[in-house]
């Protein structure tokens, strides 16, 4: 489809204008006035106001307001309460001695009712604006009284008192702290139009939406190492190896990889696998290789998460759009002047560094091969040892000393004369054939690997293990300075960059409005080149970014599956390529758009199925135009805790890697009755918070009971101890992302409720979410007698045993270890499965279990060496226990691992 087509039946499709909100206290929620708007007093409202923050830090929901009108007015033939700030602004409240401070967590806002952009840019500009003291400034009363008159409301007068009349509307030129809810973000119906108008050719946009196939919403996803690639660009690349500052596994560096050629890259995978750090990790790598990124998330929240996890690692300042304090200091930090930045012989150097590091740990991986090398040559003794005679006899220089079997197996394939030769160096009679030299040399290299194994003493690789730990450690360190100092080159920091940086800087101490403005009359070049990771929400984006083609070189769409296509277009063309990360089997986006409405549209403009707005997610969309890597790993929860959505969403395809001993019969999941389940809740977090829990969620999938919640907890706890517990409520919706050590469900159904309510619980992506928040427990308070279908499925699941995997009977040398150490009274487990990988014998104690090898992993060095460094990153001690270290003596090897234990 052409891209003018796509835009306009987006454009149709897309939400009109923003969200009014007239009232800001309806539903019950609180205003509480202020007499200083920097600093608010303890008293019951406030701390009301500060516990709900607390409870909701993720969602960021408490604002300042200053000024505001209020009263009551006909609004389209109804009468409408208002009470509604001129100016708003995020904030969070930090407790001190006398009371609480006000602090600002993101952009001063000018009412969206005032709809002349123009008008509001010079509003916000005005001096001192909501800054300390401004509404006692001389001239303060005039602006609200002109912006009050530019929200198109009849205003009255301003009010001597706060109390809101019943019959018009006054200004209180007062500030106040408020909650909101589920705010959405301006409509993009005029801005998909102007979009349209643009040459979208070599975008992400253009790719995802001009090739692949049709995808349905339920379509799987490809095997990562599936299907075709996508549009490539020209840059070289793909086969040089990942080297991150971040811990990657396979299926992460492939990703990486990927995204330095693929014009779509699709990621996919269940909770808790590691995409974030894939998301940091492609940035990081873009941004090496002198591109650059922009993150749009669906949440404020999510944007935080990868911003905490970049500072993390040496790397490039990112600019974050929603925070207010990581906004200023980079504006400071912009302002105040960077360093000259690194020359050429510098970043020089750094790759040098880099290269040296990773030679290190090639040497030592060598080694290690090498090693295990060894020990397969040597178990292969015993197959050949009945043969070794006759085959000595027919090819008798096969066992000379100093002989080269590689070399020589080597020549031999390639025939001709170097046959001939190498058949009568070896001293091979005529009508011997080749086949029976090529076992000869396999024989003799299994018999010269067992003579030097028992000359050696065996295989003890301990001492590379740690060598190759700290050198790989050593190689993250140097590839993230090295990536430091590409950010902040003076390739990047020219006389232009410099120039577009410092308006940087003043674009983010202006108004939102003005911000807008400023960045859209900065060169987008030199100023993504000095700046070149960005970070924000996808509303945000939209918002404040000039609406520049391909200005980007990368976007990374987080959560796209959460996002709908009217608001992903406008991100996606703003860059080249596109990492689109989600899970289709988690939460959706919300669509308000009606069948009639997206079958008109799409019949009248020709476009086919994948325009379906309703139903058809940028992921969904994305999956079509790209195979989807797919991240199977499990880091977040205890087995029992991920085992049910692992069978029943997954299909088993989940690595779980947080198996333990000590977890892995711990059963983590309560079923609580009770009719009442607000009482019950409660109950439940005061015995988690005197066992000494920190970090407890409670959640709900209706909107009225979290809030119900909440307002027991507020009355329950005070601020201080929300803080300390780490206490979060809200619905399920709101904790998508999100994650606790403990979280309690209150599944809000009783047993005289209509079907449509539990239709709305059983939802497979909301119940996927509601299951997976917890990292060591879940608790599901109801006040159901009995159930069906997928609740009744997982209160079955819940209420058996957690299932203990059985590892296979060893054999051989395990086995035979295994019964010396039982011997000693030490637990020995075969076969034990963490994941994918498999360990030999799990010994010892549950909380201090042992890992053993008894030999190399039967898929060959490589194996072996991603198996280690899995395990030891989740925190196993492991210990090669191959027979030869104690010439295959199990006593020997019982008693010195025992006394390791």
């Amino acid at each position: 489809m052409l891209p003018s087509t796509v835009l306009a039946v987006l454009a149709e499709l897309a939400p009109a204008g923003s969200d009014r909100v007239l009232d800001v206290g309806r539903g019950g929620q609180p205003i509480v006035w202020l007499e200083d708007a920097e600093r608010a007093p303890r008293g019951k409202d406030v701390d009301r106001l500060a516990a709900i923050g607390a409870l909701h830090r993720d969602e960021r929901p408490l604002r300042r307001g200053w000024g505001f009108l209020v009263g009551r007015t006909e609004i389209e033939g109804k009468q409408r309460r208002i009470r509604v700030p001129l100016l708003s602004q995020p904030v969070q409240l930090d407790r001190g001695l006398l009371g609480y401070r006000v602090v600002p967590v993101g952009d001063v806002e000018i009412t969206p009712l005032i709809e002349d952009r123009n008008l509001a840019a010079a509003l916000e500009a005005a001096p001192g604006v909501a800054g300390p003291g401004w509404l006692a400034a001389t001239g303060s009363k005039a602006w609200l009284w002109s912006a009050a008159e530019a929200t198109g409301l009849p205003v009255d007068a301003v009010a001597s008192d706060r109390r809101a009349p019943n019959d018009r509307i006054v200004l209180v030129p007062e500030p106040a702290l408020y909650v909101v809810r589920d705010v959405f973000g301006a409509g993009l119906a005029d801005s998909l139009r102007s979009w349209a108008a643009r040459d979208l050719t070599g975008t992400a946009f253009a790719a995802v939406y001009g090739g692949g196939h049709e995808t349905r919403p339920d379509e799987p996803e490809r095997h990562r190492s599936g299907g075709g690639r996508s549009g490539r660009a020209d840059e070289p690349g793909e086969t040089e190896p990942v080297l991150s500052p971040l811990p990657l596994n396979e299926a992460q560096a492939e990703v990486v990889a990927r995204v330095r050629t693929d014009t779509v890259t699709v990621v996919s995978g269940p909770p808790g696998n590691g995409k974030s750090h894939t998301v940091v990790a492609a940035a990081l790598e873009v941004v090496h290789r002198g591109g650059s990124v922009l993150v749009a998330t669906q949440s404020p929240h999510a944007a935080e998460v990868l911003a905490r996890l970049l500072e993390r690692y040496p790397g490039p300042v990112p600019v974050l759009f929603g925070d207010a304090a990581r906004r200023e200091s980079l504006a400071a930090e912009l302002t105040a002047g960077l360093e000259q930045g690194a020359t050429d012989d510098e970043l020089r150097a750094g790759a040098e560094a880099v290269r040296r590091a990773h030679d290190a740990v090639n040497d030592i991986r060598r080694g290690l091969g090498e090693a295990l090398e060894v020990e397969y040559r040597a178990a292969e003794l015993s197959e050949w040892q009945p043969r070794l005679a006759a085959l000595a006899g027919d090819v008798p220089g096969a066992f000379s000393d100093g002989l080269d079997p590689r070399a020589v197996a080597d020549r031999l394939a390639r025939g001709g004369f170097r046959e001939w030769w190498t058949r009568r160096r070896l001293g091979v009679p005529k009508g011997v054939p080749r086949e029976r030299v090529t076992d000869a040399l396999a024989a003799a290299t299994a018999q010269r690997a067992a003579a030097r194994l028992a000359a050696t003493g065996g295989t003890d690789l301990e001492p590379q293990w740690q060598a190759l730990h700290d050198a790989e450690e050593r190689l993250a360190a140097a590839v993230g300075e090295a990536m430091r100092r590409a950010a902040r080159s003076r390739k990047r920091w020219d006389r232009t960059a410099r120039r577009a940086a410092a308006g940087l800087a003043a674009a983010l101490r202006a108004g939102r409005n003005r911000r807008r403005e400023l960045l859209a009359g900065l060169p987008a070049e030199p100023l993504v080149r000095a700046l070149p990771l960005w970070i924000g929400t996808v509303a945000d984006v939209e918002d404040l970014l000039p609406a520049a083609p391909g200005m980007f070189e990368l976007v990374v769409l987080d959560e796209a599956s959460h996002v709908d296509q009217v608001r992903a277009a406008p991100v996606l063309a703003r860059a080249r390529r596109a990492l689109v990360v989600g899970d289709p089997r988690q939460l959706r986006f919300v669509s308000f758009v009606s069948d009639v409405d997206v079958a008109e549209v799409l019949r009248r403009h020709g476009a086919d199925e994948r325009l379906d707005v309703r139903r058809v997610s940028a992921y969904d969309l994305a999956a079509g135009a790209a195979p989807a890597t797919w991240l199977a790993e499990h880091h977040r929860s205890v087995p029992h805790l991920i085992g049910f959505a692992a069978r029943r969403f997954y299909g088993d395809r989940l690595d779980v890697l947080t198996r333990t001993p000590a977890n892995e019969g711990a059963d983590a999941i309560d079923i609580v009755r009770a009719p009442d389940e607000l009482a019950a809740v409660l109950k439940l977090v005061e015995q988690e918070a005197a066992a000494g829990t920190r970090g407890i969620g409670v959640i709900s999938p209706f909107r009225p009971q979290a809030d119900a919640i909440e307002a027991a907890l507020v009355e329950a706890y005070p601020v201080e101890r929300i803080e300390e517990l780490g206490l979060r409520t809200g619905t399920v919706h709101a904790f998508q992302g999100s994650e606790a050590d403990v979280v309690i469900v209150s599944l809000g159904l009783r047993p005289d409720d209509p079907p449509a309510r539990r239709r709305f619980v059983a939802d497979p992506n909301l119940f996927n979410v509601m299951i997976t928040r917890a990292r060591r427990r879940l608790a599901v308070v109801t006040a159901l007698d009995g159930a069906d279908g997928l609740i009744d499925e997982f209160f079955r699941y819940a209420a058996a045993p957690p299932e203990i995997a059985g590892g296979s009977r060893p054999d051989d040398w395990p086995a035979d270890l295994a019964t010396e150490l039982n011997r000693l009274d030490i637990e020995a487990r075969p076969a034990y499965a963490v994941g994918r990988w498999t360990i030999d014998l799990c010994i010892g104690p549950p909380d201090k279990a042992v890992g053993v090898f008894c030999g190399p992993h039967p898929d060959g060095p490589e194996a072996h060496l991603a198996r280690q460094r899995a395990l030891a990153r989740k925190g196993w001690r492991l210990r090669d226990g191959f027979a030869t270290r104690w010439s295959g003596d199990p006593r020997r090897a019982a008693l010195e691992l025992a006394r390791e234990l």
